[in-house]
């Protein structure tokens, strides 16, 4: 619940819609001894803030799904990964967000391959704003990580020494960037 005591601070009241443009969902995984980065293009996600319970949704198209290699967005949809042909979409519904401040805490349930996940993800808010064209905007920046074994994300090869070349633990990352709806 967001309601304003000593320690909560209410989230501003209103339905927020994600600004596609400059807000980016990513994720990073450990890979060969670096780290491994994508995001997705085509993104959806929603605030509303009315009474008690507000609500935060997202997704993002599996076959949006954007790296260095034209050759590797191509096996990230496939079966061994995100299996867009059959699972199109990744998404996320929240059922509690707390802040306290300019943090936020936002537990819900992720949903990737069909497979959904209780998660919680915590960053931060900044205070409402309005831009050069009188629109209010509203920034809020998530992360959490999860294991992708969970679900059903099982792709691997060993390296020679028999560890994985892939780690299990993915962060994900949101940078959201929504307007309010008149």
């Amino acid at each position: 619940m967001s309601t304003t005591t000593d320690t909560q601070t209410a989230l501003p009241v209103g339905t927020w819609t994600l600004d596609p443009i400059h807000s980016t969902i990513g994720f990073e995984v450990d890979y060969l001894g670096g780290t491994f980065r994508g995001q997705f293009r085509e993104t959806e996600a929603r605030l509303v803030a009315e009474g008690d319970s507000p609500v935060l949704t997202g997704s993002a198209k599996v076959a949006s799904v954007d790296v260095k290699d034209e050759n590797l967005n191509a096996h990230l949809q496939s079966p061994d990964f995100f299996d867009a042909e059959r699972y199109p979409e990744l998404s996320f519904e929240s059922g509690e967000i707390q802040r306290t401040g300019d943090e936020i805490t936002v537990r819900g349930g992720i949903t990737i391959k069909g497979v959904e996940k209780p998660v919680e993800l915590t960053g931060t808010i900044a205070d409402p704003i309005t831009d050069y064209t009188g629109n209010e905007k509203l920034s809020v920046k998530l992360d959490t990580t999860v294991d992708r074994t969970e679900f059903g994300v099982n792709w691997n090869i060993p390296l020679p020494d028999g560890k994985p070349a892939l780690a299990d633990e993915v962060k994900l990352s949101a940078e959201l960037h929504f307007v309010k709806e008149a």
